[in-house]
């Protein structure tokens, strides 16, 4: 494996409706939903397939009860809150009191960025047709995980690994991994604790809200190795890993290196090429400890006794990933896997040196750069609530608004991708997975899909006494090489079932 394989991300966005601080979250992310669909979804609304789901299945090996299971866990239950499939093989629904935007199934990192960066823009699009609805307020959406007053909310990474690699090895190889991943894809906090109260910056929005090293929740005791089992694949072959810990990222960079370096740990742990120990004393303090310290000194204990900084183990890791790569395909590695090394090896020297250098690169070096420049002109301190003004700010997604976007338009942050690229992927799907397949069918045969899910099409058919599941448990086929040629000649969602029938 290099930087490739069945990858996705899931970003709650941050909500708030100006002038009514006491507005029903769940009410206002229900009508960015709905309104995004009123206007861009075609004939009938396919829902949500639930019956594949199984969320409080455990990789450890059991079930937890539905009866002990927080709420926020039951994701297999159909609520009715909004929830719309789009041509790009995304999700846009209602996560509980956020709107959340699910990426399609793709197989690279900068694939990841395109989507990710596609729900953005539909995000962007859905809050500006429910302002447009008559009485609706004004709707603002944050690409952000806190509310600086006690709650997070996610930004999830999928990964899909071979079910034959022990889950034991992951908890041991990942967990020094991600205390400190984020000295490259934090997304930068005005405020410690969950709450915020404390003064200061920190590289993380989330590292303050894990708990615990290894569990089954999202919302509670949250984890650093989350063990939730849903593969939405063949489970014989493949688990797919459920990432929590990670920041939303606003930087392309800071997501394609977040993305392409975890990837590259992962291939490594399958292949059993990483052969010491790098196992962090008390990873969870570690995890906020390295979060709160910006200068980037801070020393995190490894079991066998060295003391290394998050940039110091950091370089650990890529060492090894420079290895596995040159090990397992020499001068045939491909040009992800190669330019992610050298992303990551540029990055970590310059944090190493001087990590303000990368404030065009990486998102919690651009939001302390601004910071500093607003303390340094109006002498704030940093209890002053004008900087968790700029946290805000910094994540807001209109163009006009949002901080972020004013670097971009300014030429100050670094991008990967065309706007162009970016605009098509809001409605195209990705070609080489199975999200072809479900978002073209979801754009040609709209008003024949009853249903849809990562996993499976169900058609309505015309003459057909019962629906018509077609299963794609491989999230490799359905991709356009394997069946557009069969959609192209299709006319019919029933030409199409019976040409798959055959």
């Amino acid at each position: 494996m290099s930087v490739r394989r069945v990858m996705g991300t899931e970003v709650e966005y941050g909500i708030a409706v100006t002038g009514q601080p006491s507005a029903n979250p769940m009410v206002a992310s229900s009508q960015v939903v709905n309104a995004y669909a009123a206007s861009t979804v075609r004939a009938r609304r396919a829902r949500w397939d639930f019956e594949e789901e199984s969320p409080l299945r455990d990789a450890r090996g059991f079930d937890m009860a539905r009866q002990v299971a927080d709420p926020s866990q039951l994701t297999d239950e159909d609520l009715g809150l909004a929830n719309v499939i789009l041509t790009n093989g995304a999700r846009l629904y209602v996560d509980h009191a956020h709107p959340e935007f699910s990426t399609p199934e793709v197989t690279s990192p900068l694939d990841i960025v395109r989507w990710d960066k596609a729900g953005e823009q539909v995000m962007l699009d859905a809050a500006v047709r429910a302002r447009q609805l008559p009485g609706n307020p004004s709707i603002v959406l944050y690409k952000n995980n806190t509310d600086n007053k006690g709650a997070s909310y996610g930004a999830h990474e999928n990964y899909l690994m071979r079910r034959s690699t022990p889950f034991a090895d992951i908890v041991k190889h990942l967990t020094p991994f991600f205390v400190s991943r984020q000295v490259v894809c934090g997304a930068g906090r005005v405020g410690r604790g969950q709450d915020g109260r404390q003064e200061g910056f920190q590289l993380s929005q989330r590292s303050d809200f894990f708990e615990v090293e290894v569990g089954l929740e999202t919302t509670l005791k949250r984890p650093i190795i989350n063990t939730r089992d849903e593969p939405h694949a063949d489970p014989e072959k493949y688990r797919r890993l459920h990432v929590i810990i990670g920041d939303a990222n606003l930087s392309e960079v800071s997501t394609y290196l977040k993305i392409g370096t975890t990837a590259l740990v992962l291939a490594m742990i399958e292949d059993r090429f990483i052969p010491v120990d790098l196992t962090v004393d008390g990873p969870v303090a570690a995890l906020r400890a390295v979060s709160h310290d910006p200068s980037l000194q801070h020393l995190v204990t490894l079991r066998d006794g060295r003391r290394l900084t998050a940039v110091q183990l950091q370089m650990e890791y890529l060492d090894l990933a420079r290895k596995y790569v040159e090990d397992r395909y020499g001068a045939d590695a491909d040009a992800q896997t190669v330019d992610v090394l050298a992303r990551w090896e540029s990055v970590l020297d310059r944090l190493e040196r001087d990590p303000m250098s990368l404030a065009g690169e990486l998102d919690w070096v651009a939001k302390l750069k601004l910071l500093e420049q607003y303390r340094e002109r109006d002498g704030l301190a940093w209890d002053d609530a004008k900087l968790q003004v700029i946290d805000y700010q910094y994540s807001d997604i209109r163009p006009e608004k949002g901080l972020y976007h004013r670097l971009l338009k300014a030429g100050r942050m670094e991008r990967l991708l065309t706007a162009q690229q970016v605009d098509d992927a809001m409605h195209d799907p990705p070609t080489d997975t199975r999200a072809y397949f479900r978002g073209r069918c979801l754009e040609k045969y709209a008003e024949h899909v009853a249903a849809a899910s990562w996993d499976s099409v169900i058609f309505d058919i015309p003459g057909r006494e019962s629906l018509q599941r077609v299963p794609t448990i491989d999230p490799l086929r359905g991709s356009r090489a394997h069946v557009g040629d069969l959609l192209e000649r299709s006319e019919t969602a029933a030409q199409l079932v019976a040409g798959l029938s055959r």
